[in-house]
Formats: structure tokens, C-alpha cells, sequence
């Protein structure tokens, strides 16, 4: 009889804190979870406590790590479920995807919703195999932490020789502006100058104050994302 009172203590446990883990993970943000959707991020979390207080405490009894780990179980099943029956419910307790880069340019408004950085997106872009960011038509990030990228139409499975590049190379972007401050060691490696880089956006008519991010190829060619201006996305993505 203590057994099964113990045993449900430990069910009462897991179901009224599952509600605040899942508040603080979706509260943290998606940066937290990596690639894990957030309620099977939660669900390795609680196995790994629990498993890992049963190795580690003698006094805790296997019968009450065993229900644990059925009673999460159970609980990721129903979640499952729910996820499917319910689209509301899906929406209330995932990510959505969220555009952060469209036509070459950043949505500096959703990076700070979603607590990313340039450089975040840039990383990612370039495990993709882009190093330049004028070449991305949209890039979408999933709810699970993955970037979703579609090139622009002229990139999309081009040839070398189609695209006119020499040696079979689309070249490299270099990062000249992050948040409006001018990347010194940058224009230094291209042997450039912030006099250069203020001419080349005065031409743009706009300051390097006005520049959220600017990057630069190979044929010196800027692309710009400014403060003022965002590009607009349909309404179907935020």
C-alpha cells in the first residue's frame, strides 16, 4: 500500500511540473532546444534525471524510477496525440517557422524576437554550403532550430559555366557591417578602408549608422540590410 501511494506521489510529481518545464523551455527560446522539438527535448531531460537520480541515490527505490519513466511515457504519447488531433494545440506548444532573411536581406525585427544573431544565421548558412547571403531568395527558421533555405532562381542548381564563374567558384562574402559598427579587421584583410565603405553606402544614400548588416563579394559588390527598411514577407510567415 505505501508502494502505490509513493508510486503515485511520484506520477503527481512529474504531471504538475511538466506544465512549468514546458513554460521555461518555450519561454527560453528555441536557441535552448538545439534541433529537438521542444516537448521531446523535455522528455530526454526528465529520463536522464530520473535514470540519472536512481543510479546515483541508493535510497531511491527502482519501483518509483521505473513508474517515472512509464508515466513519461505515457505523457509523450498523449502529447503526440494531441499534436495531431490538434492544430491550436500544436501551434500553442511548438515553434512556428519564422522567416529571418529574404532577398539577401536580414529581418532584423524577427532575429531579435528569436534571440539570434547575425552571425547565428550566417554559420548556418554557410553549413549549407552559402557564403553569401545576397544568394538566398528566403531563409526560414524551422521550430525545431534548423534553417530552411531557398536560393535565389538564378543559384538554384546552376552550373559554373552557366553562371559565368571562372574555376567553377560563386566566390565569398565577407561581413563589413554587424548592427551598425563597421568590421575594422575585415576591411583590413580586403584592403579597404571606412572612408571607402562610407562612400561606397553614401552612393546608397545612407550612413554606416543606418546599416543593421552589410556584407561585401568578391567583386565588391555591397549588399545592404538597413535599419529603416525591412523587406516584406506574406502573411503566412512571421
Amino acid at each position: 500500500m505505501a508502494i502505490l501511494k509513493d508510486s503515485l506521489h511520484v506520477i503527481g510529481r512529474i504531471y504538475t511540473i511538466y506544465p512549468l518545464l514546458l513554460a521555461i523551455t518555450l519561454f527560453m527560446g528555441r536557441r535552448s532546444i538545439g534541433q529537438l522539438p521542444v516537448f521531446d527535448f523535455l522528455i530526454f531531460l526528465s529520463l536522464g534525471s530520473v535514470v540519472g537520480a536512481d543510479i546515483a541515490d541508493p535510497k531511491v527505490q527502482h519501483i518509483h524510477t521505473a513508474v517515472a519513466i512509464v508515466a513519461i511515457a505515457i505523457m509523450q504519447k498523449l502529447f503526440s496525440y494531441l499534436l495531431i488531433k490538434s492544430g491550436k494545440f500544436g501551434k500553442w506548444m511548438t515553434f512556428e517557422p519564422v522567416v529571418v532573411l529574404k532577398d539577401g536581406q536580414f529581418l532584423r525585427s524577427n532575429l531579435r524576437k528569436l534571440q539570434y544573431s547575425v552571425d547565428d544565421i550566417l554559420r548556418m548558412l554557410r553549413e549549407q554550403g552559402i557564403f553569401d547571403a545576397a544568394l538566398v531568395e528566403a531563409a526560414i527558421l524551422e521550430g525545431n532550430g534548423e534553417l530552411s533555405v531557398l536560393k535565389k532562381a538564378v543559384h538554384q542548381e546552376a552550373t559554373p559555366s552557366m553562371l559565368g564563374v571562372p574555376n567553377g567558384s560563386l566566390g565569398l562574402s565577407y561581413a563589413v557591417i554587424k548592427e551598425g559598427k563597421p568590421q575594422l579587421l575585415t576591411l583590413d584583410a580586403l584592403h579597404l578602408s571606412v572612408n571607402w565603405l562610407e562612400h561606397a553606402l553614401k552612393e546608397k544614400n545612407l550612413t554606416i549608422g543606418d546599416v543593421f548588416f552589410a556584407s561585401l563579394n568578391e567583386n565588391k559588390e555591397l549588399t545592404v540590410t538597413s535599419y529603416h527598411q525591412e523587406p516584406k514577407i506574406k502573411a503566412f510567415f512571421r
